[in-house]
């Protein structure tokens, strides 16, 4: 095991010992313990209760965060005609139809949101082994397959953030910058929390939110109290 260099060390202790803390101290410990040269990332996971290897108890969701992400989110839209117009003048980055399949077919993926109109679907349909392992598959649940292109455009760029349960029944989603406003990355924290209470699925047992973490890209996590972060807004 290789040696922990000083800054991470310098890291560590600044979190040492604070588990299960609020949402405002987490926030708090966690911009403390940012040591890297760059505005890092803030990332939160949630472990759920939840098996997403049946389908009643898959999470999935989408959450416009009050203060967007900090992020620049390149968008793909598969439209023809009129829409394919309405993406473009929304500000989608690359718009098209069998010629932006046979472009991510070639390997190339140079986007982070994919949206479509529900006529393109057989089109998209035939990406989905490409598109659905990166979590980029349209999807009607997530407001990505829809006529109102313009609008599902503007969102993504103003900092909506999808989520979906990974094989370990954890979610997880980058929620603001280091550079952030403590409150406003708080916000962010209680508007994700609150999505993915509401995306409670039918087959949940149990204890549905088992444990919330937050952190840098760079840095150590620090435990929410779930109680905390998942109270009212």
């Amino acid at each position: 095991m290789g040696k922990v260099g000083k800054r991470l060390r310098a890291a560590r202790e600044i979190v040492a010992g604070k588990d299960n803390v609020t949402v405002e101290e987490a926030v708090s410990l966690v911009k403390q313990a940012a040591k890297a040269d760059f505005d890092e990332t803030v990332e939160i996971s949630v472990n759920l209760g939840v098996d997403p290897r049946h389908a009643d108890q898959m999470v999935r969701g989408v959450v416009g965060l009050p203060n967007g992400t900090g992020k620049e989110v390149r968008v793909a839209v598969f439209a023809r005609g009129p829409k394919a117009e309405e993406a473009q003048e929304a500000g989608a980055d690359i718009v098209g139809a069998e010629d932006l399949m046979e472009t991510i077919q070639g390997g190339e993926i140079n986007f982070e949101r994919c949206i479509a109109t529900p006529d393109m679907m057989p089109v998209v349909g035939r990406l989905g082994k490409i598109l659905g392992p990166r979590n980029l598959m349209p999807n009607p649940k997530v407001g990505t397959v829809t006529m109102d292109v313009a609008q599902a455009v503007k969102d993504a760029k103003a900092g909506q953030v999808q989520f979906k349960t990974e094989k370990a029944g954890i979610v997880h989603a980058g929620i603001g910058k280091v550079s952030f406003d403590a409150g406003k990355l708080a916000e962010n924290v209680r508007a994700f929390v609150t999505a993915v209470n509401k995306a409670k699925p039918s087959g949940a047992k149990g204890t549905y939110m088992k444990k919330i973490s937050l952190t840098s890209t760079m840095g150590p996590g620090v435990s929410i109290d779930v109680g905390n972060a998942a109270s009212e807004q």
